[in-house]
């Protein structure tokens, strides 16, 4: 049976480097769109996501303002996080410094500097959200 992580768990568990599923009310019927996506997270303050100012996923949560992020561990033991938040800012341009911690987090320094800057901060929105829900799940103690 699984258990919750403590409060100190789940925000390290989320600071650590995962790829993120974000999920978003859709328009016209259409479920709700969900993607992968990149994130930047520091304990105990808001989550940061960076994507193209013209998808539409950009639009959809523009239009929302609440966005479902869920974290997950893929390989034993199985673990996540899912968060519920409030988009508390959108900037346009994107921040290079923002989109360029978000790149190094996921390709390493070079890697992500060089990311970064074949991008067109202009052509990108850095959201920043608020976590307002969270609920956890380690099946660590399942093994």
């Amino acid at each position: 049976m699984p258990k919750p992580f403590t409060e100190s768990e789940r925000q390290q568990f989320l600071a650590d480097k995962h790829v993120a599923v974000l999920s978003v009310a859709a328009d016209d019927g259409r479920p709700p769109a969900s993607v992968p996506i990149w994130y930047d997270y520091t304990p105990g303050g808001d989550i940061l996501v960076n994507t193209g100012a013209g998808k539409r996923k950009a639009r959809l949560i523009e239009r929302a303002g609440k966005v479902s992020l869920v974290v997950q561990r893929e390989e034993l033991p199985y673990q996540y996080v899912i968060v519920e938040g409030t988009v508390i800012d959108a900037a346009t341009p994107a921040p290079l410094d923002k989109r360029e911690a978000i790149a190094i987090r996921y390709l390493g320094t070079e890697g992500g500097r060089a990311f970064a800057a074949n991008m067109d901060g202009n052509a990108s929105v850095l959201f920043t959200i608020r976590p307002d829900r969270w609920s956890s799940a380690d099946f660590s103690g399942d093994l």
